[in-house]
């Protein structure tokens, strides 16, 4: 099953709140801290555990969701979502049982990586929103580690426990937000880190600024469902595995 939810509505659960975060810094170009290194004009690290560009993989489709722009790896239980900006979409969104990855690629320069860069930028706009950032040098590589300003349902003030993971590729980055259990318990954040890793991105040969989102499309035999419904027949969609909707987890901490 997939559900379709549209960036501009409110976010409900987990995966939901960490996309808005991603949202509203990713658009602050050139805010990050004068005092912050400045890790610009780097080539891509190795990836010789993946994610993977789509010409190093021979079968990519092989338990994989194809999505267009990138093929994501099909869990048992897992539940996919996609994001749309306008008309396009732009992310996909892998909720397993009570955590959750936001998977999203852009192009990016021929030799150099951006993601040190665009990691300055995710730092200041949440410290600038009042979160808490700690850079650490994690499984994937270097990855953030925030606690984002959040209101409860309640109208309490409380934080959001998020990871931002980032991949350079060969002219292209790919981005991974975890959200819920996946942000604070390792033994819950192992499955979602590897779907991170057996990601495979389609750049395409086309002229793309850099920073350009790489525009998903839903499987041929997809089924759209808006967010937040049930059917009754979604045990029997291949990418749902019959699970229901991201539960709340302790990633969310009321400030008394």
């Amino acid at each position: 099953m997939f559900g379709r939810r549209k960036k501009s509505g409110a976010a409900e659960d987990a995966a939901g709140e960490a996309e808005q975060v991603v949202e509203e810094v990713g658009s602050r170009d050139g805010e990050a801290s004068a005092d912050a290194p400045r890790r610009v004009n780097l080539p891509p690290a190795p990836r010789p555990d993946g994610p993977w560009d789509i010409s190093e993989v021979t079968t990519p489709e092989d338990g994989r969701v194809d999505l267009g722009g990138v093929f994501v790896p099909g869990v048992e239980g897992m539940e996919l979502r996609v994001e749309v900006a306008g008309d396009a979409i732009v992310a996909a969104t892998v909720v397993l049982r009570d955590s959750a990855v936001q998977l999203q690629a852009f192009a990016a320069p021929k030799k150099e990586g951006i993601w040190g860069e665009v990691r300055d930028e995710i730092a200041t706009g949440i410290v600038q929103q009042g979160g808490v950032i700690d850079e650490v040098e994690g499984p994937l590589g270097w990855e953030l580690r925030a606690q984002v300003p959040v209101q409860l349902p309640d109208g309490n003030r409380g934080v959001q426990l998020v990871r931002f993971v980032g991949v350079d590729g060969p002219r292209w980055f790919l981005r991974g937000v975890i959200s819920g259990q996946g942000a604070v318990q390792p033994e819950a954040a192992g499955l979602l880190e590897q779907i991170v890793r057996d990601t495979v991105v389609v750049r395409g040969d086309g002229p793309m600024a850099p920073r350009d989102p790489i525009v998903l499309k839903l499987p041929n035999d997809a089924q759209m469902v808006p967010d937040g419904v049930q059917q009754e027949e979604q045990a029997n969609s291949r990418f749902s595995g019959g699970m229901g909707q991201l539960q709340r987890g302790p990633e969310v901490t009321e400030i008394r």
